[in-house]
């Protein structure tokens, strides 16, 4: 049962770095997957590693993995005035 939950649980989210660089990635818990990123272990991307403090600015509840993981392949696909306009929640993703 808690693969099914899983599945429908998904959320998509953008965290800003100290350098001002945008990573977009996907989790079933946002905030835990925050403090994975933010701390020393290793569960963290590799690529935020030594670039904090860093900043949850922008997180979306998808619901499937499949869906979580087309819309952050096409947020990753955004430049950088979009992903900023999608933050200000200027942007429709559907008109993307």
């Amino acid at each position: 049962m808690a693969m099914k939950e899983d599945r429908e649980h998904w959320h998509v989210y953008v965290i800003k770095t100290r350098l001002d660089t945008l990573y977009t990635g996907i989790s079933t818990d946002v905030e835990r997957r925050f403090k994975e990123h933010s701390g020393a272990n290793k569960r963290g991307s590799r690529y935020l590693k030594g670039k904090g403090p860093l900043e949850l600015v922008w997180q979306q509840f998808i619901g499937s993995k499949s869906d979580a993981l087309k819309l952050e392949y096409r947020i990753k696909q955004l430049s950088r005035k979009q992903k900023e306009k999608l933050i200000k929640n200027e942007l429709d993703l559907g008109k993307v």
